[in-house]
This record gives structure tokens, sequence and C-alpha cells, in this order.
């Protein structure tokens, strides 16, 4: 499926709630970066898994910080990879499909990732790297 056509059906709320999954946000992000440039992308990107959420009856599973933070990850990845199709570039970044123990143990606390503040507000990483 192209990024355009992913976008339509996910806006339109044709994939369902069933069969998405950690993986397919990453995939949606990649999509909505592909078309868009990264300020516009984000607010369609995030706007879009609210709606989604809501529509569902799940609006407590939306998190601001998480969405955020993937959301960036994923646009620094795909930079200097220019016309990178989507095989290639989840190829290339295994470690952002891992949910559980994933990359943003590397970023943040698990207290701040767990806080009501950070559900509601995007957070800046507060966990420091050691070079």
């Amino acid at each position: 499926m192209s990024n355009e056509e992913l976008i339509l059906r996910f806006e339109s709320d044709e994939l369902g709630e069933a069969g998405f999954h950690h993986a397919d946000h990453v995939r949606l992000a990649f999509a909505y970066l592909s078309r868009y440039s990264t300020l516009p992308a984000l607010e369609r990107f995030s706007s879009a898994l609210k709606r989604f959420a809501a529509a569902h009856g799940k609006t407590q599973l939306y998190h601001e910080t998480i969405t955020y933070a993937y959301f960036f990850l994923i646009r620094e990845r795909m930079v200097g990879r220019d016309g990178t199709g989507w095989e290639e570039f989840a190829l290339h970044n295994p470690d952002l499909f891992v949910w559980k123990g994933g990359i943003l143990e590397r970023y943040y606390r698990e207290a701040t990732l767990k806080s009501d503040l950070a559900r509601e507000v995007f957070v800046l990483p507060d966990k420091c790297l050691a070079p």
C-alpha cells in the first residue's frame, strides 16, 4: 500500500482498531513524513491518532510524549536516505519496532513515560546517555 493510500485509509477509519499496533504506528508516521514536511506531518499524524483513539473509545491510549519521540526518531532516521522506501527503512531500523524495552528507554526514565504529564504533552528526554 502506498503512503498516500495508508494515510487516506487511516484518516477515513478504514483500517479498524484490531490490527493497529506499534509497528503500524511506525509505518504510518513514515507515511506522513514521506508526504508532508516535518511539523505539518506531526500535526496531521497526532490529530489522526487522537481521532482514531476517540472513534474506538480509547482516548486514554494516546500518549503525546511517546508519539512525538518516535515521530522525531523516525524523521531523524529518514534524513540522508531520500527516496528510501518503507521496506528498506524498516530493514535498516529494527530497533524502532521494539515496543516493550524499546528505544525510548535510552532517553526516558520509566516514571516519566508513565506520568500524566508525559501522556498529555511532549516531555523532553530526561535520561542522560553515556558517551
